[in-house]
């Protein structure tokens, strides 16, 4: 179980503070759902291909790029790397944990 303090509180809390970012979060809790399949692998176990991510949200690779990084520094995503691709999932305890925490502390 991940632990937060208040500074780990307002660090994810302002990650999520961009609407893009939290519909990200959404899309990837059931990518099978919200993406088309993988032409290079057929499976969502590393998680989803940022240029599918980058055409659902219909932003920039840049933007796309500058918002997973965020996303990974506040460790709610997980990166992979399968060649010159990076796949990215949820990272499931670390979100559990931080909505848990905000239930005690709030």
């Amino acid at each position: 179980m991940y632990y937060f303090c208040a500074m780990n509180i307002v660090e994810i809390s302002k990650v999520l503070a961009n609407d893009t970012r939290v519909r990200i979060l959404r899309w990837l809790k059931d990518p099978v759902a919200n993406f088309p399949p993988h032409q290079d692998i057929d499976h969502f176990d590393d998680g989803v291909c940022v240029g599918y991510i980058q055409d659902k949200a219909g932003l920039s690779q840049s933007t796309i790029s500058t918002y997973l990084t965020a996303m990974q520094n506040a460790q709610l995503v997980i990166p992979t790397r399968h060649g010159k691709w990076t796949y990215y999932k949820r990272n499931e305890p670390v979100i559990e944990a931080y909505i848990e925490t905000l239930k005690a502390e709030l």
